[in-house]
């Protein structure tokens, strides 16, 4: 698909994330504003919560934007929201007949403070990138064991904390917690040491499931509303006690920073490409009827305090094994309901080579091969480290991008039960 022009100029730029082709949704504020729903195009902001209010923006069923979230229209369905991208594509299109009508709406990305574009219902988090699975069980098993007996098989999850969520540009603190290692006698409490990131893409559940009732692959992707940049921030040393027999827990309890924008499915569509090959044959409730996967370039960059950012690693959602829809659908197998606001983590996206790998733990292979990053080295993140992960699917002449999904990781606590 080519480039949708727009007659805002700064939308119909190669290098721009947000042409008129991506029309994400977010939540902003000013100054003197309660936060409220927004479409990025361009530089700027499309006040959409407004729109509606005012007439400009009517869908059937409607008002769905007079709440400071997605949810309402999420839960609404993919045909309203492709109703939605009609009448935006309708306002912003170059040559529209709604030009000066529009433009009181918009107002400058730069200065507007962005928010959780959705109320985040439950958040899964799933192991599903096979090269991030092969090294990681090469590191502490060997090669010749490396995947699980069940890892070609079933898309491998654990259930997080939604309370977790937070929207790119929050601080990060560095979390305290049990920790042991090979030599130590005893656990001990101490703030993590080996602190880590997960590069990953979040898609987010736009209607409802059944309860005690899965739904097929293609079901399932039909249900995504969008998708976020995800960083699942890990604690490596406390996981690597507390994760037998079980599996994390409070190593992934400490944040999970999302980008600020939900790239919906259909500004995607022109982007699917094929399944990965498979070993093993996957059962018929797994087997996608299409490709389900994204041509989604990815990279991570880690800036120091006062320091250069080094991009540490370049990727693709492509790599990915088992994409969201399976995920989700599997997810349905014993009749758990899924709701509206659902987050699912799609897993650490690694590449086949080194400079592709989605967190430190890989990059620098269990601290044994130190990173160099601008001034020094790294093995896992320092305080006051800046990590930013960013994504775009690129088209013909034009990008479809999510905003920088960036976090700093702050100094733990010196007395985690003294109180403020």
């Amino acid at each position: 698909m080519p480039l949708i022009r727009s007659w805002l100029d700064s939308a119909n730029a190669a290098d721009c994330p947000f042409p008129l082709n991506n029309l994400p949704c977010g939540v902003f504020s000013l100054d003197e504003t309660e936060p409220r729903c927004g479409v990025a195009i361009g530089d700027v902001i499309l006040d959409v919560s407004a729109l509606e209010a005012d007439g400009l923006l009517e869908l059937d069923g409607g008002p769905y934007l007079d709440v400071p979230f997605w949810n309402e229209l999420m839960a609404a369905g993919p045909a309203i929201w492709a109703d939605l991208r009609d009448r935006m594509t309708e306002l912003l299109a170059e040559g529209s007949e709604w030009r000066e009508q529009v433009v009181p709406y918009l107002v400058a990305q730069d200065g507007a403070v962005l928010h959780l574009p959705f109320l985040i219902a439950e958040y899964t988090d799933f192991y599903a990138g096979r090269h991030h699975a092969f090294n990681v069980g090469t590191m502490f098993r060997g090669a010749e064991n490396a995947l699980p007996p069940n890892w070609l098989h079933i898309p491998i999850g654990y259930n997080g904390r939604a309370s977790s969520v937070v929207v790119s540009g929050t601080e990060v603190r560095r979390p305290w917690g049990q920790i042991k290692g090979p030599d130590d006698a005893a656990p001990r409490f101490a703030p993590s040491a080996r602190f880590d990131i997960e590069l990953e893409l979040g898609a987010v559940v736009g209607t409802a499931s059944d309860p005690g009732y899965p739904v097929t692959v293609a079901e399932a992707d039909q249900m995504i509303f969008g998708y976020v940049l995800l960083n699942d921030w890990s604690a490596r040393d406390i996981q690597a006690w507390e994760y037998q027999p079980l599996g994390p827990f409070q190593a992934k309890a400490t944040a999970t920073t999302i980008s600020p924008w939900i790239v919906m499915r259909a500004a995607l569509e022109p982007f699917r490409t094929s399944t990965p090959d498979r070993e093993k044959p996957l059962l018929p409730y797994l087997q996608e009827p299409r490709p389900m996967l994204y041509d989604i370039a990815l990279e991570v960059g880690l800036i120091p305090q006062g320091g250069a950012e080094t991009i540490l690693s370049r990727t693709n959602y492509a790599e990915m094994y088992y994409s969201a829809p399976q995920q989700l659908a599997h997810h349905t197998t014993s009749g758990c309901a899924m709701n509206t606001g659902d987050l699912l983590g799609s897993g650490t996206i690694s590449g086949p080579t080194k400079d592709s790998r989605g967190s430190l733990l890989e990059l620098s292979w269990g601290g044994k091969e130190p990173i160099a990053i601008d001034g020094g080295t790294r093995s896992f993140i320092e305080d006051n480290d800046t990590l930013i992960l960013r994504g775009a699917a690129r088209g013909d002449g034009y990008q479809i991008g999510f905003g920088d999904c960036a976090g700093k990781v702050i100094p733990a606590l010196a007395d985690p039960y003294k109180r403020r």
